[in-house]
């Protein structure tokens, strides 16, 4: 058994061409994400799996591993399996954003862990508290609905669960945001490349309920950290800052 740790990675990007590459204290995006994977202690290797020479020049360039996917594939799950190549039923394979140069590798090692303590589960994710009203409205933050074992039940764009008398209570627990990290177990990340897009994914735009729609159980895990995406070249402006305090580079 093998786990293994994918970085999605493509050069185009509506709100932010060439973000990958982007310049941030003195290093690519993309090479600060793979620094910080690589600290994750449950992985045997880490790849970036891109659309673009570009990147995979800048990857190799600072002593990473990258390879060619197609640029037409449908999702970031989709790219990590094509990334991958040939692997086993039992492997796990940790799909981790490109844009969170930030990311906390102890999260990486717990997802791991989850499909490796329990055969029930086929894949895991992440989740932390919604901590605003405009977060629980907003279209662009995902919310997650969870069982008792904290099993993803359904994942969506708009609020829920929803509170039909009253104001949605933050505190109660029920209300998480879903953050974009996912491990599969191979042999059902096999099947879930095997389906095309469901209705739901098309929908709502959330690859996750592909999973769902196939019958798949998700375990999520709960952190307290939300994670420092770069969206935006002003992202990208205050999260190289971020990256220089911690660094020690801080300028005078």
């Amino acid at each position: 058994m093998k786990t293994l740790g994918i970085i999605p990675s493509r050069y185009g990007s509506s709100r932010f061409p060439g973000k990958p590459l982007a310049d941030l204290a003195g290093k690519p995006l993309v090479a600060w994400v793979v620094e910080a994977v690589k600290k994750a202690k449950s992985l045997d290797d880490v790849i970036v799996a891109t659309d673009d020479t570009r990147i995979v020049e800048a990857v190799e360039a600072y002593g990473g591993k990258a390879v060619m996917t197609p640029s037409e594939l449908p999702s970031g799950t989709d790219r990590i399996a094509c990334a991958a190549g040939a692997f086993a039923d039992d492997d796990i394979l940790v799909n981790i954003q490109g844009d969170e140069p930030l990311i906390d590798p102890s999260l990486i090692d717990r997802l791991v862990a989850r499909l490796k303590e329990d055969a029930k589960w086929d894949m895991a994710t992440a989740v932390t508290p919604l901590r605003s009203a405009a977060d629980l409205a907003a279209k662009t933050v995902v919310k997650v609905v969870l069982d008792r074992d904290d099993g993803a039940l359904y994942f969506s764009r708009c609020p829920i669960p929803c509170d039909r008398d009253h104001e949605p209570d933050l505190a109660s627990g029920l209300y998480v945001r879903h953050l974009g990290i996912y491990a599969y177990r191979g042999g059902f990340l096999k099947r879930y490349i095997a389906e095309p897009p469901c209705a739901l994914e098309r929908t709502e735009k959330l690859e996750q309920l592909r999973a769902l729609w196939v019958g798949g159980r998700i375990a999520v895990i709960r952190t307290e950290d939300e994670g420092v995406g770069v969206d935006t070249p002003e992202d990208a402006v205050r999260v190289a800052e971020l990256l220089r305090r911690k660094s020690g580079k801080v300028e005078k």
